[in-house]
């Protein structure tokens, strides 16, 4: 799939960056871009994205592998329906996969610690606003919250994907709605339907049709259904009249003489 460059372009973007940023700057050092809005702040997060956390470190990574392999499946399964979709998912992969690379080795080859418990370097600093919210907001109130919390590329990549996904779901099932539709009218019909390539008739639908109007179901088997144009086509068997009065000849058929008394 063309979409995996996308992702393989993402996760090598962002451990470039982040080898970067571990090579050049110390912990906590802040370097402005733009002003107070933007710069880049060396930190180093434990917990998922915008410093979320629940449980033990090795507890994230575990779950964070197991949502990225459902992802895999997931962009496998859909292999051949709509791009953008797809694309957005691919965002969603390269993002996660940047990060476990650093739950998986970053705690091991920077800090002797154990595999699968790292930290994931964030660095890109948005300063949009912070500060502390009105106590009327219910749960929120009173907290002090910074807009945005520091991250890196592989974040920015979830949430643009995630956003993609949110745009173009509705075409994505519209489509695919219409295409199994597609599907099972050209199955009613017997109307042969391509199988995509390395796929089995179980994998492409409930049944698919073959060339000589057999339905191919990959859990019933075989079954034979006649086309449309096989049934207008089909005429009753003609009675064999050969068979029968074989003594006839044709002259005894002949209507018999007139009566002698009505000759001249």
């Amino acid at each position: 799939m063309r979409v995996l460059w996308l992702t393989g372009v993402i996760v090598a973007l962002d451990q470039a960056t982040k080898m970067l940023v571990v090579q050049t700057m110390y912990r906590s050092q802040s370097i402005p871009l733009i002003g107070d809005w933007l710069s880049l702040t060396y930190t180093e997060n434990p917990g998922m994205a915008f410093g979320i956390t629940f449980g033990p470190k090795s507890l994230i990574t575990y779950f964070s592998i197991f949502a990225t392999a459902v992802i895999i499946f997931y962009l496998i399964s859909i292999r051949k329906g709509y791009a953008p979709y797809r694309t957005s998912l691919a965002l969603v992969l390269g993002g996660a996969l940047g990060n476990i690379i650093d739950r998986v080795f970053y705690g091991a080859l920077i800090y002797g610690e154990p595999f699968f418990q790292g930290r994931v370097v964030d660095f890109i600093h948005v300063n949009v606003w912070r500060g502390y919210l009105p106590d009327s907001i219910p749960l929120l109130g009173g907290k002090y919250i910074a807009l945005f919390p520091i991250w890196n590329v592989a974040d920015m990549s979830i949430v643009v994907g995630v956003v993609g996904i949110l745009v173009f779901q509705k075409a994505f099932h519209s489509r695919q709605a219409r295409s199994d539709a597609k599907v099972a009218f050209q199955v009613a019909e017997g109307v042969p339907v391509p199988v995509p390539e390395g796929s089995s008739g179980a994998d492409f639908g409930a049944a698919t049709a073959s060339g000589d109007g057999t339905i191919v179901d990959g859990d019933a088997g075989r079954a034979e259904v006649p086309r449309a144009d096989d049934l207008s086509s089909a005429a009753p068997p003609e009675e064999d009249i050969s068979e029968g009065r074989k003594d006839l000849r044709p002259d005894d058929t002949a209507p018999p003489p007139a009566d002698s008394a009505t000759r001249a």
